[in-house]
Protein backbone atom coordinates (compact mmCIF):
# COMPACT_ATOMS: atom_id res chain seq x y z
CA UNK A 1 0.00 0.00 0.00
CA UNK A 2 1.30 3.50 -0.53
CA UNK A 3 1.16 5.99 1.55
CA UNK A 4 1.55 9.41 1.05
CA UNK A 5 1.67 13.06 3.08
CA UNK A 6 -1.32 14.66 3.12
CA UNK A 7 -1.63 18.18 3.31
CA UNK A 8 -4.11 20.88 4.24
CA UNK A 9 -6.45 22.63 2.09
CA UNK A 10 -6.42 26.28 2.19
CA UNK A 11 -10.12 26.51 3.34
CA UNK A 12 -9.35 27.90 6.84
CA UNK A 13 -12.01 30.30 8.14
CA UNK A 14 -10.13 32.22 11.16
CA UNK A 15 -10.55 35.91 11.78
CA UNK A 16 -9.32 38.77 14.00
CA UNK A 17 -12.14 41.26 14.07
CA UNK A 18 -15.13 41.98 11.25
CA UNK A 19 -14.10 41.96 7.72
CA UNK A 20 -14.64 45.16 5.50
CA UNK A 21 -16.96 43.86 2.46
CA UNK A 22 -14.26 44.81 0.21
CA UNK A 23 -11.71 43.00 1.62
CA UNK A 24 -14.46 39.72 1.70
CA UNK A 25 -14.97 40.18 -1.72
CA UNK A 26 -11.33 40.12 -2.56
CA UNK A 27 -10.68 36.83 -0.62
CA UNK A 28 -14.54 35.21 -2.37
CA UNK A 29 -12.38 36.07 -5.43
CA UNK A 30 -8.64 34.71 -4.64
CA UNK A 31 -10.60 31.34 -3.69
CA UNK A 32 -12.11 31.11 -6.45
CA UNK A 33 -9.66 32.09 -9.16
CA UNK A 34 -7.58 29.52 -7.18
CA UNK A 35 -10.41 26.70 -7.82
CA UNK A 36 -10.23 27.32 -11.11
CA UNK A 37 -6.34 26.93 -11.73
CA UNK A 38 -5.42 31.06 -12.32
CA UNK A 39 -3.11 30.89 -10.25
CA UNK A 40 -1.50 34.14 -10.74
CA UNK A 41 -4.68 36.22 -10.89
CA UNK A 42 -5.30 34.44 -7.70
CA UNK A 43 -2.12 35.47 -5.49
CA UNK A 44 -2.68 38.90 -6.97
CA UNK A 45 -5.93 39.33 -5.53
CA UNK A 46 -4.02 37.79 -2.53
CA UNK A 47 -1.94 39.96 -2.20
CA UNK A 48 -4.60 43.13 -2.20
CA UNK A 49 -6.27 41.98 0.70
CA UNK A 50 -2.57 41.50 2.78
CA UNK A 51 -1.77 45.19 1.84
CA UNK A 52 -4.75 45.97 3.35
CA UNK A 53 -4.91 42.84 6.32
CA UNK A 54 -1.29 41.42 6.51
CA UNK A 55 -2.45 39.21 9.31
CA UNK A 56 -5.21 37.63 7.40
CA UNK A 57 -4.50 33.98 8.28
CA UNK A 58 -6.98 32.60 5.52
CA UNK A 59 -5.11 34.26 3.04
CA UNK A 60 -1.67 33.97 4.06
CA UNK A 61 -2.94 30.14 3.62
CA UNK A 62 -4.29 29.94 0.53
CA UNK A 63 -1.01 31.89 -0.33
CA UNK A 64 1.27 29.36 1.02
CA UNK A 65 -0.72 26.60 -1.02
CA UNK A 66 -0.78 28.51 -4.31
CA UNK A 67 3.02 29.22 -3.96
CA UNK A 68 3.63 25.46 -3.27
CA UNK A 69 1.87 24.30 -6.80
CA UNK A 70 3.69 26.95 -8.48
CA UNK A 71 6.96 25.29 -7.33
CA UNK A 72 8.31 27.97 -5.35
CA UNK A 73 8.73 25.72 -2.33
CA UNK A 74 11.32 28.01 -0.46
CA UNK A 75 8.69 31.06 -0.43
CA UNK A 76 5.37 28.39 0.60
CA UNK A 77 7.80 27.71 3.52
CA UNK A 78 8.22 30.93 4.63
CA UNK A 79 5.20 31.94 4.06
CA UNK A 80 3.90 28.66 6.75
CA UNK A 81 6.86 29.25 9.12
CA UNK A 82 5.23 32.93 10.05
CA UNK A 83 2.15 31.38 10.27
CA UNK A 84 3.22 29.19 12.68
CA UNK A 85 4.94 32.28 14.47
CA UNK A 86 1.82 34.09 14.31
CA UNK A 87 -0.86 32.21 15.28
CA UNK A 88 0.69 28.68 16.95
CA UNK A 89 -2.84 27.33 17.87
CA UNK A 90 -3.51 26.42 13.87
CA UNK A 91 -2.04 23.21 13.26
CA UNK A 92 -2.61 23.14 9.53
CA UNK A 93 0.43 25.48 9.14
CA UNK A 94 2.54 22.68 10.51
CA UNK A 95 1.43 19.95 8.46
CA UNK A 96 1.63 21.76 5.65
CA UNK A 97 5.52 22.88 6.46
CA UNK A 98 5.98 19.36 6.89
CA UNK A 99 4.86 18.07 3.69
CA UNK A 100 7.37 20.90 1.97
CA UNK A 101 10.31 19.60 4.11
CA UNK A 102 9.54 16.20 3.33
CA UNK A 103 9.30 17.19 0.06
CA UNK A 104 12.82 18.63 0.36
CA UNK A 105 13.99 15.23 1.90
CA UNK A 106 14.37 17.34 4.87
CA UNK A 107 12.43 14.39 6.91
CA UNK A 108 13.69 15.38 10.53
CA UNK A 109 12.32 18.87 10.20
CA UNK A 110 8.68 16.80 8.58
CA UNK A 111 8.79 15.31 11.84
CA UNK A 112 9.66 18.08 14.26
CA UNK A 113 6.85 20.30 12.63
CA UNK A 114 4.06 17.25 12.18
CA UNK A 115 5.15 16.88 16.22
CA UNK A 116 4.11 20.39 16.74
CA UNK A 117 0.73 20.31 14.67
CA UNK A 118 -0.21 17.79 17.19
CA UNK A 119 0.91 18.71 20.42
CA UNK A 120 -1.40 21.68 18.93
CA UNK A 121 -4.19 19.08 18.50
CA UNK A 122 -3.66 16.24 19.59
CA UNK A 123 -6.98 14.55 17.45
CA UNK A 124 -5.89 16.26 14.58
CA UNK A 125 -5.54 12.92 12.54
CA UNK A 126 -4.02 13.97 9.36
CA UNK A 127 -1.02 14.67 10.79
CA UNK A 128 -0.47 11.57 12.79
CA UNK A 129 -0.67 9.57 9.57
CA UNK A 130 1.81 12.49 7.75
CA UNK A 131 4.03 11.89 11.00
CA UNK A 132 3.92 7.89 10.41
CA UNK A 133 4.69 8.45 7.11
CA UNK A 134 8.09 10.12 7.97
CA UNK A 135 9.12 7.87 10.28
CA UNK A 136 9.11 5.13 7.90
CA UNK A 137 10.99 7.12 5.52
CA UNK A 138 13.88 7.71 8.06
CA UNK A 139 13.70 3.93 8.65
CA UNK A 140 14.22 3.16 5.32
CA UNK A 141 17.01 5.39 5.65
CA UNK A 142 18.77 4.33 8.68
CA UNK A 143 18.13 0.59 7.23
CA UNK A 144 19.77 1.64 3.40
CA UNK A 145 22.41 2.97 5.50
CA UNK A 146 23.50 -0.23 7.37
CA UNK A 147 23.28 -2.01 4.38
CA UNK A 148 25.74 -0.23 2.60
CA UNK A 149 27.82 -0.54 5.69
CA UNK A 150 27.43 -4.33 5.57
CA UNK A 151 25.69 -5.75 2.68
CA UNK A 152 25.19 -9.67 4.28
CA UNK A 153 22.85 -7.73 7.09
CA UNK A 154 20.26 -9.59 6.33
CA UNK A 155 18.14 -8.57 8.97
CA UNK A 156 18.17 -4.83 8.02
CA UNK A 157 17.58 -5.95 4.55
CA UNK A 158 14.33 -7.27 5.24
CA UNK A 159 13.28 -4.86 7.60
CA UNK A 160 13.98 -2.59 4.76
CA UNK A 161 11.80 -4.56 2.29
CA UNK A 162 9.24 -4.41 4.63
CA UNK A 163 9.56 -0.72 5.44
CA UNK A 164 9.76 0.06 1.27
CA UNK A 165 6.06 -2.16 1.04
CA UNK A 166 4.86 -0.08 3.54
CA UNK A 167 5.51 3.40 2.02
CA UNK A 168 5.37 1.89 -2.01
CA UNK A 169 9.11 2.78 -2.44
CA UNK A 170 10.38 -0.11 -5.27
CA UNK A 171 13.49 1.79 -6.08
CA UNK A 172 15.96 1.96 -2.82
CA UNK A 173 15.59 3.51 0.85
CA UNK A 174 16.31 6.93 -0.16
CA UNK A 175 14.67 7.81 -3.88
CA UNK A 176 11.00 6.87 -3.79
CA UNK A 177 9.38 7.03 -7.20
CA UNK A 178 6.20 8.83 -6.66
CA UNK A 179 3.83 10.54 -9.23
CA UNK A 180 2.33 13.88 -9.17
CA UNK A 181 -0.59 15.78 -10.69
CA UNK A 182 -1.30 19.48 -10.84
CA UNK A 183 -4.75 19.65 -10.76
CA UNK A 184 -5.65 22.81 -8.38
CA UNK A 185 -8.97 22.29 -7.16
CA UNK A 186 -10.91 21.37 -4.86
CA UNK A 187 -7.87 18.93 -4.07
CA UNK A 188 -4.52 21.09 -3.07
CA UNK A 189 -1.78 18.97 -4.55
CA UNK A 190 1.83 19.12 -3.68
CA UNK A 191 3.70 18.92 -6.85
CA UNK A 192 7.86 17.80 -7.58
CA UNK A 193 9.53 20.57 -5.86
CA UNK A 194 13.08 18.61 -5.35
CA UNK A 195 15.19 17.08 -8.34
CA UNK A 196 16.69 15.08 -5.21
CA UNK A 197 13.84 13.35 -3.63
CA UNK A 198 10.56 14.07 -5.22
CA UNK A 199 7.79 14.32 -2.69
CA UNK A 200 4.88 11.94 -2.62
CA UNK A 201 1.49 12.48 -4.42
CA UNK A 202 -0.32 14.63 -1.65
CA UNK A 203 -4.32 14.78 -0.82
CA UNK A 204 -5.87 17.55 0.76
CA UNK A 205 -8.05 17.92 3.38
CA UNK A 206 -10.27 21.22 4.86
CA UNK A 207 -9.72 22.54 8.30
CA UNK A 208 -12.65 23.71 9.94
CA UNK A 209 -11.57 26.22 12.15
CA UNK A 210 -13.80 28.36 14.12
CA UNK A 211 -14.11 32.10 13.68
CA UNK A 212 -12.30 33.33 16.33
CA UNK A 213 -9.73 35.91 17.91
CA UNK A 214 -6.02 34.37 18.35
CA UNK A 215 -5.94 35.46 21.92
CA UNK A 216 -9.44 33.23 22.42
CA UNK A 217 -8.14 30.33 20.70
CA UNK A 218 -4.92 30.50 22.37
CA UNK A 219 -6.74 30.38 25.27
CA UNK A 220 -8.94 27.39 24.20
CA UNK A 221 -6.23 25.71 23.39
CA UNK A 222 -4.76 25.90 26.56
CA UNK A 223 -7.34 24.62 28.44
CA UNK A 224 -7.99 21.93 25.91
CA UNK A 225 -4.36 21.35 26.92
CA UNK A 226 -4.94 21.29 30.68
CA UNK A 227 -7.95 19.66 30.53
CA UNK A 228 -6.62 16.61 28.86
CA UNK A 229 -2.91 16.72 31.11
CA UNK A 230 -5.48 16.39 34.34
CA UNK A 231 -7.19 13.22 32.92
CA UNK A 232 -3.20 11.80 32.12
CA UNK A 233 -2.81 12.63 35.51
CA UNK A 234 -5.98 10.38 36.74
CA UNK A 235 -5.07 7.63 34.62
CA UNK A 236 -2.00 7.81 35.53
CA UNK A 237 -2.86 7.76 39.84
CA UNK A 238 -5.10 5.10 38.90
CA UNK A 239 -2.30 2.73 37.46
CA UNK A 240 -0.24 3.33 40.33
CA UNK A 241 -2.64 2.53 42.70
CA UNK A 242 -2.23 5.33 44.71
CA UNK A 243 -6.05 6.20 46.09
CA UNK A 244 -5.41 9.42 47.95
CA UNK A 245 -4.49 11.26 44.24
CA UNK A 246 -6.68 9.49 42.47
CA UNK A 247 -9.48 10.67 44.21
CA UNK A 248 -8.33 14.21 44.53
CA UNK A 249 -8.96 14.58 40.40
CA UNK A 250 -13.07 14.52 41.53
CA UNK A 251 -15.15 17.26 42.66
CA UNK A 252 -16.78 18.19 45.78
CA UNK A 253 -19.77 18.10 43.98
CA UNK A 254 -18.96 15.16 41.84
CA UNK A 255 -22.34 13.13 41.22
CA UNK A 256 -21.84 9.40 41.73
CA UNK A 257 -22.71 7.14 39.68
CA UNK A 258 -25.58 5.53 41.71
CA UNK A 259 -26.69 8.39 43.67
CA UNK A 260 -25.01 7.12 46.96
CA UNK A 261 -22.57 9.42 49.20
CA UNK A 262 -19.92 10.54 47.95
CA UNK A 263 -17.94 8.86 51.20
CA UNK A 264 -19.20 5.57 50.41
CA UNK A 265 -18.12 5.87 46.75
CA UNK A 266 -15.08 7.09 47.71
CA UNK A 267 -14.64 3.77 49.79
CA UNK A 268 -15.88 1.77 47.17
CA UNK A 269 -13.52 2.86 44.68
CA UNK A 270 -10.45 2.33 47.13
CA UNK A 271 -11.13 -1.52 48.03
CA UNK A 272 -11.30 -1.84 43.78
CA UNK A 273 -7.78 -0.24 43.68
CA UNK A 274 -5.66 -0.73 46.59
CA UNK A 275 -3.85 -4.31 46.84
CA UNK A 276 -5.15 -5.60 43.57
CA UNK A 277 -1.68 -6.49 42.22
CA UNK A 278 -0.99 -4.58 38.73
CA UNK A 279 -3.36 -2.01 37.45
CA UNK A 280 -2.54 -0.62 33.97
CA UNK A 281 -5.12 2.40 32.64
CA UNK A 282 -4.43 4.02 29.25
CA UNK A 283 -6.55 6.78 27.82
CA UNK A 284 -6.86 7.09 23.83
CA UNK A 285 -8.38 8.70 20.86
CA UNK A 286 -9.42 11.93 22.84
CA UNK A 287 -12.06 14.43 21.97
CA UNK A 288 -12.43 17.40 23.95
CA UNK A 289 -15.00 20.35 24.19
CA UNK A 290 -14.69 23.46 25.99
CA UNK A 291 -17.18 25.94 27.41
CA UNK A 292 -16.46 28.28 29.72
CA UNK A 293 -15.95 26.51 32.97
CA UNK A 294 -17.17 23.04 31.69
CA UNK A 295 -15.47 20.62 29.79
CA UNK A 296 -16.48 17.46 28.24
CA UNK A 297 -13.78 14.57 27.25
CA UNK A 298 -14.41 11.57 25.65
CA UNK A 299 -12.10 8.48 24.97
CA UNK A 300 -11.33 4.88 24.26
CA UNK A 301 -10.03 3.67 28.23
CA UNK A 302 -8.01 0.24 28.08
CA UNK A 303 -8.17 -1.30 31.71
CA UNK A 304 -5.97 -4.55 32.45
CA UNK A 305 -5.50 -6.28 35.84
CA UNK A 306 -4.13 -9.65 36.81
CA UNK A 307 -7.87 -10.76 36.30
CA UNK A 308 -9.48 -8.37 33.85
CA UNK A 309 -8.58 -6.78 30.93
CA UNK A 310 -11.21 -4.59 29.08
CA UNK A 311 -11.77 -1.50 26.44
CA UNK A 312 -14.34 0.91 26.81
CA UNK A 313 -15.53 4.36 25.74
CA UNK A 314 -15.86 6.40 28.82
CA UNK A 315 -17.01 10.57 29.42
CA UNK A 316 -15.60 12.92 31.96
CA UNK A 317 -17.52 15.50 32.29
CA UNK A 318 -14.68 18.54 33.77
CA UNK A 319 -15.78 21.69 35.75
CA UNK A 320 -12.98 24.08 36.83
CA UNK A 321 -13.12 25.03 40.37
CA UNK A 322 -10.17 27.17 41.68
CA UNK A 323 -8.05 27.16 38.73
CA UNK A 324 -7.89 23.30 38.48
CA UNK A 325 -9.78 21.13 36.10
CA UNK A 326 -11.99 17.88 38.42
CA UNK A 327 -14.14 15.70 37.81
CA UNK A 328 -18.07 16.47 38.04
CA UNK A 329 -19.76 13.32 36.34
CA UNK A 330 -18.52 10.09 34.85
CA UNK A 331 -20.27 7.83 32.14
CA UNK A 332 -19.21 4.72 30.45
CA UNK A 333 -20.43 3.96 26.65
CA UNK A 334 -21.38 6.09 23.71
Amino acid sequence: MRHSLKTAFAAVVFTVGLTPMAFADDASDATKLYKAGQLNEAIKKIDAVLAQRPKDAQMRFLKGIILTEQNKSADAIVVFSKLTDDYPELPEPYNNLAVLYASNGQYLKASAALEMAIRTNPTYGTAHENLGDVYAKLASQSYDKALQLDSANSTAKLKLNLVKNLIGNTTGGTNPKTSTTSNPAPIANIPNTSTVTPPPPTKAVEPKLPQVSPQKSVAATNEKDQALSMVESWAKAWSNQDVQKYLSFYAKDFQTPKGEARSIWAEDRRSRIEGKGKIGVRIDDPTINVDGSTATIRFKQYYSSDRLSSTSRKTLILTKQDGKWLIKQERSGN
